[in-house]
């Protein structure tokens, strides 16, 4: 990603408390972020994904799409909310960083953060709970010293049958170097149906 972006992202960075409300507002966050062609996918969400990060003190924050959060919010695990889902699922979520290790050179781009399935939810719009572990555990966001601020990425699939026997990525898969979009090819996931982004910087000196 041009570091010109970030600036273009101001007006999406917004009260850490705030969540996505429009489809529409999510893909243009996406959009001017470039997410769509650095991670090679189509991206027409039909709903919204819930990030929320529990913190230590004070309330749990939700992401909205493009938000900048110090890295000290996002040590989780996350939890996840669909909003407006045409089933019940089962669904995928995935958390990709696409800028390792920075934004001018990702050369072990992309960062696997997570990856699970099985997730389902009571109604079309409620929180995402799996029964099964996940293939990625959570990774707190690491970018490293000098960084510009990295993309961390959240992706909400429509499972396909047989996801849950798929041996492409593993817990001993290395998390570097992953491509969402050809992961998604091979087991068949589709285009995601929802996502949504925060920028996260190095600790301060």
């Amino acid at each position: 990603m041009r570091v010109e972006l970030l600036v273009l992202l101001a007006p999406f960075i917004s009260v850490a408390l705030a969540q996505d409300l429009s489809t529409r507002a999510v893909k243009r966050a996406f959009d001017t972020a470039d997410i769509p062609a650095d991670l090679a996918i189509t991206f027409n969400p039909s709903a919204l994904l819930e990030v929320t990060f529990p913190q230590t003190s004070g309330p749990a924050i939700t992401l909205h799409a493009g938000i900048q959060l110090p890295r000290n919010a996002t040590a989780g695990p996350p939890t996840f909310s669909v909003l407006g889902a045409s089933s019940r699922g089962p669904f995928v979520v995935a958390a990709v960083d696409p800028d390792a290790p920075t934004p001018q050179t990702p050369t072990n781009a992309q960062i696997r953060h997570f990856l699970g399935g099985d997730f389902t939810t009571a109604s079309l719009s409620g929180a995402l709970r799996n029964s099964t572990a996940a293939v990625s555990a959570f990774r707190q966001p690491t970018p490293p010293a000098g960084s510009d601020p990295h993309r961390y990425i959240f992706l909400l699939f429509n499972q396909p049958p047989g996801f849950e026997s798929q041996t492409v990525v593993t817990p001993t898969t290395s998390i570097a170097l992953f491509n969402i979009s050809a992961f998604a090819s091979q087991v068949g996931l589709g285009n995601p149906i929802a996502g949504t982004f925060m920028l996260v910087g190095p600790d301060p000196a």
